[in-house]
């Protein structure tokens, strides 16, 4: 299914985006920062996302998806399917990638091999209207 990505870098923009996708009434795919799961870890980007997703009222009816970026280290890749992530981005060598996607298939998670572009909220003032601006498709690029 193809949604609007939204990268995230906080507990705030990540509920900035989700009251912008309630309103529009979208889906929505939020990604964690590059290589987030090896700086700020898995149990982190997982947790951000669950309590954003109660602390925004009705969050919960959106059909949203959260992607971790592991970038190409596959312990973290390990260590996020450990905490229950179902989608993460690896950009490791190929022949690892089948053996973590047999693994991640167990779990019923998916690995993707390129990094999803979209809206990227470091930096952003007013996080809030950016995500309705870019949700509304009234800008084209996830540029700043």
């Amino acid at each position: 299914m193809n949604r609007p990505v939204i990268i995230v870098h906080s507990f705030e923009q990540t509920c900035d985006a989700l009251i912008a996708a309630l309103e529009a009434e979208t889906a929505i795919a939020l990604v964690s920062a590059p290589d987030a799961g090896l700086q700020s870890g898995p149990a982190w980007f997982l947790s951000l996302i669950e309590q954003a997703l109660d602390a925004v009222p009705g969050a919960r009816l959106l059909d949203v998806t959260a992607t971790l970026d592991c970038g190409d280290k596959p312990g973290c890749v390990l260590e996020a399917l450990r905490h229950g992530a179902t989608r993460i981005c690896f950009t490791g060598a190929a022949a690892t990638l089948a053996k973590l996607s047999e693994i991640a298939g167990v779990q019923n998670a998916v690995i993707v091999t390129k990094r999803p572009r979209g809206l990227d909220l470091l930096g952003v003032t007013g996080p809030r209207d950016r995500c309705r601006t870019w949700l509304a498709g009234e800008c084209s690029d996830g540029s700043n």
